[in-house]
């Protein structure tokens, strides 16, 4: 899968100002850790997460979204009768319909000669939206697109505290299940990509690669149970462990088409971001890949994990605090449940 024709023109991001410690969540689940006999530090010891953001309680999804796609617009500079299509691809949505996206849209004024529409793909749904852009831009049928997307997981780890809680069959083995929900945390992103002809920042977007591991979809699961949950709130099943050793294989087979869609070898790279997930699998995805970390930019220790935002987040702030440079290869490494596979690749 190659470009010749796109370029990442702008990527902006939102943060929330609330600031919750992995400390924190423990102390809140200090009854079921006594009942447990597990050792205080238990959480960040495991997955290198310090400290996690959320927006304030009730925030939707689209209005994050629509502060954040505004910011991404001013930042490329290109006139609004230029862009085409505005997709929303987070996990989080503020509603099953309409799309998210028109939301967004709206809020944007943007022209209604645009395709709108929300793209949902685990934490793959941003790049999902980069390729699709991509594709309509390559091949002619718009100049400029948009994809935004924006997690609020203050919902899901406040959930699953409230559950772990209120569970006296809970156990040492059972709770590994949900330590993966504890990761989360909230942010935003969106990337706008354009033709060629338009871009000032001639960041290129190259192409890449993906995969697909259906076998796993069942190692990783989420949603909205009222009948289970009682109170709405969202809740996730994970398999931590064997869910890292699959993620990790599917890496290894796509970093091989990558690399062959790219004409890249090892040495090429210069850069990489990943979906941040954990100290463990930034660990073995590197070792898997055989590249150096020091080309890392990770962000985990104090977003946690942001789902779909997870990525581009780390881009931007690596752009804004200098870690990239004028030429760089830049390889972004995304893998999410279901099991999918992106990588894709810029020359900066």
């Amino acid at each position: 899968m190659r470009f010749h024709n796109v370029c990442l023109e702008s990527i902006a991001y939102t943060l929330p100002t609330h600031v919750v410690t992995s400390d924190e969540i423990e102390t809140r689940l200090a009854p079921v850790y006594q009942r447990l006999n597990l050792p205080a530090g238990r959480l960040e010891l495991m997955t290198g997460i310090r400290e996690r953001r959320f927006f304030d309680p009730g925030t939707k999804p689209g209005n994050v979204s629509a502060l954040t796609a505004k910011k991404a617009v001013e930042q490329a500079g290109i006139e609004k009768r230029h862009f085409g299509a505005l997709i929303h691809g987070s996990v989080c949505r503020d509603q099953l319909e309409p799309a998210t996206a028109s939301g967004v849209h709206h809020a944007l004024g943007l022209p209604s000669s645009f395709l709108v529409f929300d793209i949902s793909n685990a934490c793959l749904g941003l790049l999902n939206g980069m390729l699709i852009l991509a594709e309509m831009i390559e091949s002619k049928k718009i100049e400029a697109g948009i994809v935004v997307g924006t997690e609020t997981g203050r919902e899901l780890v406040e959930g699953t505290i409230d559950s772990l809680l209120k569970n006296p069959d809970v156990t040492r083995k059972s709770i590994k299940y949900d330590i993966a929900s504890l990761t989360i945390g909230s942010a935003s992103a969106a990337v706008v990509l354009c033709d060629a002809k338009l871009s000032k920042t001639h960041t290129r977007f190259l192409g890449g690669a993906y995969r697909t591991d259906t076998d796993s979809h069942e190692l990783c699961a989420g949603g909205s149970d009222a009948n289970r949950n009682q109170d709405g709130r969202p809740r996730m099943t994970t398999d931590s462990e064997a869910l890292l050793h699959a993620g990790i294989d599917l890496a290894g087979e796509t970093w091989q088409d990558f690399r062959r869609h790219l004409q890249w070898n090892n040495d090429d790279v210069d850069k990489v971001f990943t979906h941040q997930v954990g100290k463990a699998h930034s660990k073995l995805l590197f070792e898997r890949l055989e590249l150096s970390p020091d080309l890392d930019f990770p962000t985990v220790e104090f977003l946690g994990n942001t789902g779909a935002a997870a990525l581009p987040v780390s881009l931007a702030l690596g752009a804004e605090q200098g870690h990239l440079k004028k030429g760089d290869k830049v390889a972004m490494l995304g893998i999410g449940s279901g099991l999918n596979c992106i990588m894709l690749g810029l020359e900066w």
